[in-house]
């Protein structure tokens, strides 16, 4: 699979996860949410089911849901508007027609003397066909068409705003769950599938012609020690391994429940970024596709991975912070190249470390992101009354602008690392 295709597929997957947990919460609440959206910029998919649009946009950048009242109406018809009415079967305005009234004869056209869309849905106005002011009541579904596009209306008991703190919370809090939820179904995928690794200092698959097999070792010996040294779990056997490499070693083993000794003679390799030599026997560890332990195996790597995010977070706090500590799109396109090229198998474990990745750093206490608008909800809490919107749209648009400030930074960080 090209490079290209997995990392859209990839992130297609993480965004829309996270904001179907915002969608399906926010929709238990009961607010509108008008548009579900993976990427942004220009439309290049769109499809309408019940009352929300759900587009594919050109920039695999993230995505959002646009939720009724989080942002002012895009429409406001003010006394001396003239519009369309559009009637329903109860005589209740279905649609309201905004411009363009002469590609809708069916519209009464009227002239607008007061309007409420939002708390007691009414039209008074004024027709050419009736004498006085007209009373006429609006469904609480009904569609504003402006340059042909409707757009359905949204009572205050459908706005985001008009909800409890704790409904709002949860509507926000979803996505990032989301994320960890998806991150922990792929490593139990990644179990069953690759075997979960146990623990113990017992050998699994031999590679073909390596130092363990030449020696005579056999997949499900169990290494009691190394050397001399005892062994009790593969992470001990492996340290003892990479000390000796060229060097005879004895294994002492139970085979069958017998206990013998193998001489064993480690390859050398050389580690790189070490900068050292290591001895290695060519053994792999052994696995289980139990499916209680890949579900142990999920949730312990879940919260393995976020045990060291925020180790890094902990560094940018105590000053220890380097911007190499950071990628962006350049950064994790060159580390999905690096992983695809190893199987897809590792590819899906390395989709679940974005997963919580995401998940965590949407929730940090920033403007713009959702641990930002958590804080916000939780001050309304506090204070019994919400902060003013503009006020707290104002701190978010700032926080946008401060972090895609810092994605670029780290973008050209990316490119001197990986290109120049």
């Amino acid at each position: 699979m090209d490079t290209f295709i997995a990392i859209i597929i990839i992130f297609g997957v993480l965004v829309a996860v996270h904001e179907w947990g915002h969608l399906y919460f926010a929709k238990k609440a009961g607010i509108l949410c008008r548009e579900f959206a993976i990427g942004f910029g220009p439309k290049i998919f769109s499809t309408k089911k019940n009352e929300t649009v759900y587009t594919l946009r050109l920039l695999p950048l993230g995505g959002f849901v646009r939720m009724a009242g989080e942002e002012p109406e895009a429409v406001q018809i003010k006394p001396g508007y003239e519009v369309g009415l559009v009637f329903d079967q109860m005589d209740q305005v279905s649609r309201i027609i905004v411009n363009n009234k002469s590609k809708h004869p069916e519209a009464k056209v009227v002239s607008v003397e007061r309007i409420d869309l939002e708390k007691d849905l009414y039209v008074q106005a004024y027709s050419d066909d009736e004498a006085g002011l007209k009373t006429y009541q609006v469904h609480e579904k009904c569609e504003l068409v402006l340059d042909e596009k409707p757009e359905q209306i949204a009572p205050l008991d459908r706005q985001f705003g008009s909800k409890k703190p704790g409904q709002k919370a949860l509507a926000i809090f979803a996505g990032p769950l989301m994320n960890f939820l998806l991150a922990f179904v792929l490593l139990f995928a990644f179990g069953m599938i690759n075997g979960v690794p146990q623990p113990d200092a017992s050998l699994g698959e031999l590679t073909d012609g390596g130092a363990a097999e030449e020696a005579g070792l056999r997949e499900g010996d169990e290494v009691r020690s190394i050397a001399g040294q005892e062994v009790s779990d593969w992470e001990e056997m492996t340290r003892a391994i990479q000390e000796y490499p060229e060097e005879e070693i004895d294994f002492q083993i139970v085979r069958d429940g017998e206990s013998m000794t193998i001489p064993v003679t480690p390859e050398r390799n050389y580690d790189e970024n070490a900068d050292r030599e290591f001895g290695f026997i060519g053994a792999n560890v052994t696995t289980t596709h139990s499916p209680l332990e890949a579900v142990e195996f999920g949730a312990v790597q879940v919260y393995e991975v976020t045990v060291l995010i925020f180790d890094v977070l902990g560094m940018i706090i105590t000053g220890e912070f380097s911007l190499d500590y950071l990628s962006g799109p350049v950064g994790i396109y060159s580390a999905t190249g690096e992983v695809q090229s190893l199987g897809m198998i590792l590819l899906l474990q390395w989709a679940a470390m974005l997963s919580v990745n995401l998940g965590i750093v949407n929730l940090l206490p920033l403007p713009a992101l959702d641990g930002g608008r958590l804080i916000f909800i939780g001050l309304e809490a506090v204070r019994g009354k919400p902060i003013d919107p503009q006020k707290e749209g104002l701190v978010h648009f700032v926080g946008f602008a401060l972090l895609f400030l810092l994605m670029l930074v780290v973008t050209w960080n990316d490119i001197n690392q990986f290109f120049l």
